[in-house]
């Protein structure tokens, strides 16, 4: 059985959503290049630092980022050599690689998330209006 059309309340709030998540994808980027990272730095850095103990591992963040693992691999790689991140190995396990912040990626990361914090403020304001969001489906 096909669900019904959605409402006019249902499109207009899931353009504001959609807008509301493009200003601040397009704010974020401008401020994240503005120290110095990119935005997939930003999220990679961010999943990393906000994992329990400040480490991950790339399995942990293809998960978390929702990208495959040579994507994950690749950007480690990257942000390893700009010394954004080190590795470091399990001393519990030789095959996993714990993944942390160096004092320059926490540095940079820290940065950005203040400048941030007006714009992601507005954002989560949006998004928890009116809770509990009751489920069409």
């Amino acid at each position: 059985m096909a669900s019904p059309p959605p409402s006019r309340h249902d499109l207009a709030e899931a353009a504001r959503l959609r807008e509301a998540l493009r200003r601040f994808l397009r704010e974020a980027e401008g401020v994240t290049r503005k120290h110095g990272l990119s935005p997939r730095h930003h999220e990679l850095l961010l999943m990393i630092s906000a994992s329990e103990g400040g480490r991950s591992t790339v399995s942990e963040l293809v998960e978390r980022l929702q990208l495959t693992q040579s994507t994950v691999t690749e950007l480690v790689q990257r942000a390893e050599e700009s010394g954004l991140l080190r590795r470091q190995q399990s001393p519990a396990d030789g095959r996993v690689i714990h993944l942390s912040l160096t004092d320059e990626g926490a540095s940079r990361l820290a940065a950005a998330v203040a400048e941030l914090g007006p714009e992601r403020d507005r954002l989560l304001q949006m998004l928890h209006r009116d809770e509990p969001v009751a489920s069409n489906g």
